[in-house]
C-alpha cells in the first residue's frame, strides 16, 4: 500500500516503552502507569528516566494526568492534586500533558480543564478519552477548541476506535484543522490502515504484551487475586502497526 502520512503515539509505562517508541519512529509517547486501569499519573522518577530514554532526538513525552481510576468526575482535592501533577510534569521535562475532567452532568468540566490547562503554561495539552463518555463528542470537541487545546484522543465515543469510526470521521470534519484528532483504543496492525483512512491526524496505541506474575497466590489488593500479571510494551506489535501503514 502507499505510505500514509500520520503521526504515531505509543502509550507506555516505563523507559523501555520509550525506547520501543523511539525505534518505531513514534512522534510521541503518552507516559502513564496502570494502563490496565485506563492509565494513571506516572511517578516523577518514571518521567525522569523516560526523558533520558527519549534523548534529544527521540519522541516527545506527554504525561497522562489522572489521579485515580473509576471515571473522570473529580472532587476539589483530586483537581488540586492534578494541577500540582501538571506543574511538576512540565517542570520535570514533559513536552505536554494529557488531561480530562467532567462535571456532575457528565459534560466537560470547563473550570477544572482551564485550571489544568493554565498549569501547563505553554506546553501542549491534549484532552483524553473523557470525551468518549460525554453525551455528544462533537459538542465536547468544540469546548476543547474553545479551551485552546492542541489535540483530542478519542475512540469516537465507542469502546474501540474501529467501532467509533463513523464518529471519528465526523470529529475530523468538525475539527476542520483547528485541533488535532487522534484515534485510540484497540488500535492494532489489522485496524491501522482503516483507521488512518478516517482522516485522523494520529493513531494512539499501546502494543501491550502480558507478562505472568510470580504466582504466589497471596492477595495484594481488592482487585488482585495474587496470580495476575502485568503488561509491557511489545516491540513486535509496535513495529507491526508501523508496517501496516507503510511507513
Amino acid at each position: 500500500m502507499d505510505a500514509v502520512t500520520i503521526a504515531l503515539e505509543l502509550a507506555v509505562q516505563d523507559p523501555a516503552g520509550v525506547r520501543v517508541a523511539r525505534e518505531v519512529g513514534a512522534a510521541r509517547v503518552e507516559l502513564a502507569q496502570a494502563l490496565a486501569l485506563g492509565g494513571l499519573t506516572p511517578s516523577p522518577a518514571t518521567l525522569e528516566l523516560a526523558r533520558e530514554a527519549a534523548g534529544e532526538d527521540g519522541p516527545e513525552i506527554h504525561v497522562l494526568i489522572r489521579p485515580r481510576a473509576g471515571g473522570f468526575r473529580y472532587d476539589c482535592d483530586e483537581i488540586a492534586v492534578s494541577v500540582r501533577d501538571v506543574e511538576r510534569a512540565i517542570a520535570g521535562g514533559a513536552d505536554g500533558v494529557v488531561i480530562g475532567a467532567l462535571d456532575s452532568s457528565g459534560s466537560l468540566d470547563l473550570d477544572a480543564m482551564a485550571r489544568l490547562r493554565d498549569a501547563a503554561g505553554d506546553a501542549c495539552v491534549t484532552l483524553h478519552r473523557a470525551i468518549d463518555v460525554t453525551a455528544d463528542p462533537v459538542s465536547t470537541l468544540e469546548r476543547a477548541i474553545e479551551l485552546g487545546l492542541r489535540r483530542v484522543l478519542t475512540s469516537g465515543g465507542a469502546s474501540t476506535a474501529m467501532a467509533g469510526a463513523d464518529t471519528l470521521r465526523a470529529l475530523v470534519t468538525a475539527a476542520g484543522g483547528r485541533i488535532e484528532i487522534m484515534a485510540g483504543s484497540g488500535v492494532v496492525a489489522s485496524a491501522a490502515a482503516e483507521l488512518a483512512a478516517t482522516g485522523v491526524d494520529a493513531l494512539h496505541f499501546s502494543a501491550k504484551r502480558a507478562v505472568a506474575a510470580d504466582g504466589t497466590g497471596v492477595r495484594m489488593g481488592s482487585a488482585s487475586d495474587g496470580v495476575g500479571g502485568y503488561e509491557v510494551t511489545d516491540r513486535v506489535a509496535a513495529l507491526a502497526v508501523r508496517q501496516a501503514l507503510g511507513i
